[in-house]
């Protein structure tokens, strides 16, 4: 068999001879032989299809480690580990897409030169929270003001303070007189100290276990400031449909985001709660941020998931849409999930936008 040298090897997968020398080095791609006088690296030609895979995965953007992981593996695993992997960069892209779109919209309002024909609303909410039938306790914290609205799921043994604390940092934004074009600054100020809140709370607890979620939406007169950690959600009832506009950050969804899981299996999976982003210690606790434009008539309801895991998303939107009053439509909904069970804590906000 004739062994290539490494310059027709170069040529021949379109990877350049430094390129092979690193991968050689770090045991990615191992030449065939390595001549003892000259040193030449000298490579057969049944590795060129290894050679060429780790050419294009490099191309994707997959880092080296995680291409000799793939390329260890048989072509099934293989293929869904690329799979898994492109899922995830498109699921990194759209948060990237839902940042540059958040910084624009503030951007341009502190522009003088672009000028907004948005008319101020207003809101009307109410905030209720339940214990449930099984848990001993509630770890919920609920909260509805007039600029403020906010969900927060603990959990750990201090669980119930650690959401509360998380709420109680954003507390200061319900107060008036917030600029809209420091908007972003405020926001990224008040989940950092919900973080630290939280961590304190984590700290003084015995086994330092203490953790919760947190999704709040900042009212600014004719939009919606979303902050969102976690598995809490946000849905929107607008002309008689129910969209959730919130991304679950659990292990699950991830499956489903990679196409391990369908949404169905992972309705009932074992692992549904367990979460990728949160508040407490060693969490990744970076928030999704996006603004909304408010529409008169829009719905807002933001709940903690023994709400939306339990009630099915149809009974949901049939409460919303026939219930008028906020404060009737939170007690219809938490009796909706006491009569499935009530396994989880439950907590939920209503909010409708209105003309002034």
């Amino acid at each position: 068999m004739e062994l290539l040298t490494i310059g027709r090897f170069a040529a021949a997968s379109r990877l350049s001879p430094k390129a092979l020398r690193l991968y050689d080095e770090l045991g990615l791609l191992t030449p065939a032989r390595v001549d003892p006088v000259t040193g030449y690296r000298l490579y057969a030609p049944e590795q060129l299809e290894q050679a060429r895979l780790v050419a294009w995965l490099r191309r994707l953007g997959m880092p080296l480690s995680r291409i000799r992981h793939v390329c260890a593996l048989e072509a099934g695993p293989a293929a869904r580990e690329i799979r898994a992997f492109w899922a995830q960069v498109e699921a990194d892209t759209a948060a990237r897409r839902d940042l540059a779109g958040f910084l624009i919209d503030h951007l341009s309002r502190k522009d003088p030169t672009m000028s907004s024909n948005a008319q101020p609303l207003a809101i009307r909410y109410a905030a209720l929270s339940d214990q449930g039938l099984v848990r001993e306790s509630n770890q919920d914290t609920a909260y509805a003001g007039a600029r403020l609205l906010a969900v927060a799921d603990g959990f750990g043994s201090a669980g119930a303070p650690a959401s509360a604390a998380a709420v109680d940092a954003l507390k200061q934004l319900d107060a008036d007189g917030i600029p809209a074009g420091n908007l972003l600054n405020v926001l990224e100020e008040a989940v950092e100290q919900a973080k630290q809140a939280v961590q304190g709370i984590a700290a003084a607890s015995a086994p330092d276990d203490a953790g919760t979620t947190l999704t709040a939406m900042l009212w600014t007169g004719s939009q919606l400031a979303l902050v969102h950690i976690g598995d809490t959600s946000v849905h929107l009832l607008r002309d008689g449909e129910l969209f959730q506009i919130t991304h679950d950050h659990t292990r699950v969804q991830a499956m489903v985001d990679a196409g391990r899981l369908t949404p169905e299996e992972a309705a009932s999976h074992p692992q549904r709660s367990l979460l990728i982003r949160a508040l407490g210690p060693g969490a990744d606790a970076t928030p999704d941020m996006r603004l909304y434009d408010a529409r008169p008539g829009d719905r807002h309801l933001l709940c903690s998931d023994g709400l939306s895991t339990v009630v099915p998303a149809d009974e949901i939107r049939q409460v919303l849409t026939d219930t008028d009053d906020p404060r009737q439509a939170v007690r219809e909904l938490i009796t909706l999930a006491n009569g499935s069970g009530g396994p989880d804590n439950i907590s939920c906000v209503v909010a409708d936008v209105t003309e002034p």
